[in-house]
């Protein structure tokens, strides 16, 4: 099973907002390439900012777009490990059903493999 690790320092964000983005109907997505070789945990934080409405429903939009990852990662295993991730949650997440969120990550990180390549 693949654990999924946060960022803790604010110089790591800094760090991977300066790399590459790619916008979607549900959020956004900055990612870069790791150096380590440690590839049994998942480097992704996810980030819902303030205004977007109270700590209920940031929570919900969280626990959505981390559900959606997870059944990515068990479904497909599309997501390449040797990244870190940093998402933003928009604020129509918490309106829209599951399985839109799931197909839109599916599709950006299909994109982001291309990218690699």
């Amino acid at each position: 099973m693949i654990k999924f690790k946060s960022l803790n320092q604010s110089k790591q964000f800094l760090k991977i907002l300066r790399k590459k983005i790619i916008n979607a109907k549900y959020f956004s997505i900055y990612f870069e390439k790791n150096f380590s070789e440690e590839n049994n945990n998942l480097n992704i934080s996810f980030v819902i900012k303030k205004n977007i409405g109270n700590a209920v429903r940031r929570n919900k939009i969280r626990r959505k777009l981390r559900g959606a990852v997870q059944k990515i990662i068990k479904e497909k295993r599309a997501i390449d490990l040797s990244y870190t991730y940093v998402i933003f949650g928009r604020n129509n997440v918490y309106s829209d059903k599951f399985p839109l969120i799931v197909n839109e990550f599916d599709n950006v990180f299909k994109k982001i493999k291309q990218i690699d390549e």
